[in-house]
């Protein structure tokens, strides 16, 4: 099968940006490849047009165009252009749904939308203001698709009911991971009293929580530590350029001196810090997944996690992790404390949550799901 990809975003040195959306998509990608399926990914939004080749993916980077009026529309028409010339073999296509960038677009091929997290589902997650375009747009998109696939339940029954969509064409098909690149061969080798906190630097991800739950911590153990890995970000709520800022600004003495931020790092070195941390935890507010959670667990660490939708398809609290609500930071401090303090419990939930992402989150059965739906949904 042919299958090609839309996306802003993959990691790759000639791709500009990349996040979870992305690593998803390669993850994929790459094991669809080693299993005889040809791949096309078209990433827009990016400074040239490129055409190249690499793993056995053929890439085509769309650039950026500006128009003086009515750009939303004459972009998408261009991209809609540029793929339909190159779709010659292609079997069928898949989209995201973030921003509805197939609206407008009259494909050659058939349509999968899979729920990355669309604008409207987060500003329904967290409570907040859609703005209109985005809201029109999405809508528009999802209506083009012929079928639907979702990371997680919760995000896609969710979405579904959001944009009145029937459940029956939607598909439930986690994320997954190339097993031979998690390896961690001794999980019981960490910093003691670490923790480790990885995305970016925004309010959804529960990073203001996170700061009053180790604050809290640091009351009963003062040797804590917390590091922070990813991109900062702006703030909605406040306006402010820097969420790291106001975070900084509430920090206590004691935990300005307790508290690391490495900032964006290169894949490998993420996957260290992983290794190195005691526990991982993850207030998340607003997710589809998480990707970070199912390295983590991938990884044989010990996380604590949000409680919130999606992550009841992750972790089976007490067994290969923990859920708490990110408000409730008392449970958070219990959780982390009792991991701190007792070491075969830490072993314990790390071993069962290998195993759990070995069993359900094995990107070369994931592929093969991804295979069957795509076939089915050729044959109707």
């Amino acid at each position: 099968m042919h299958i090609a990809y839309l996306t802003p975003e993959y990691p790759h040195p000639e791709i500009s940006h990349s996040g979870g959306m992305g690593t998803s998509i390669r993850n994929l990608a790459n094991a669809l490849v080693k299993q005889g399926h040809q791949i096309t990914v078209f990433v827009y939004g990016q400074q040239i047009n490129k055409v190249f080749k690499d793993h056995g993916i053929q890439f085509h980077l769309i650039v950026q165009k500006k128009y003086s009026l009515g750009g939303f529309y004459l972009y998408r028409k261009y991209i809609e252009r540029y793929i339909n010339k190159h779709s010659n073999g292609i079997d069928i296509i898949e989209a995201p749904d973030w921003t509805g960038i197939n609206a407008f677009m009259t494909l050659k091929k058939p349509l999968v939308i899979r729920f990355h997290g669309s604008d409207t589902y987060f500003c329904h997650i967290e409570n907040r203001t859609q703005k209109w375009k985005n809201r029109f747009f999405e809508n528009i998109a999802v209506r083009k698709a012929q079928a639907f696939i979702a990371p997680t339940h919760f995000a896609g029954e969710q979405s579904m009911k959001l944009f009145n969509q029937p459940i029956e064409k939607l598909e439930i098909i986690h994320y997954g991971l190339d097993l031979k690149q998690f390896k961690n061969l001794d999980i019981h080798n960490y910093k003691k009293l670490s923790l480790l906190n990885i995305g970016t630097i925004i309010r959804k991800k529960g990073v203001f929580q996170l700061v009053e739950m180790f604050e809290r911590l640091l009351k009963v153990i003062p040797d804590a530590t917390l590091t922070f890995i990813g991109g900062d970000s702006n703030d909605l709520q406040t306006g402010s350029n820097s969420t790291w800022e106001l975070l900084q600004a509430s920090f206590s003495k004691m935990a300005r001196n307790q508290i690391t931020y490495l900032g964006k790092v290169p894949y490998h070195q993420v996957q260290e810090e992983i290794k190195k941390a005691h526990v991982c935890v993850f207030p998340s507010l607003a997710e589809t997944l998480g990707m970070v959670t199912i390295e983590s667990m991938a990884l044989g660490k010990a996380v604590v996690n949000t409680d919130i939708g999606w992550a009841k398809d992750l972790i089976q609290h007490d067994h290969d992790g923990f859920m708490h609500h990110p408000d409730d930071m008392d449970s958070y401090v219990n959780t982390i404390k009792r991991l701190f303090d007792d070491p075969d419990t830490v072993s314990r939930i790390g071993e069962n949550a290998m195993e759990t992402i070995m069993n359900r989150f094995d990107i070369e059965k994931i592929a093969i799901k991804n295979i069957a739906f795509y076939s089915k949904l050729l044959e109707q």
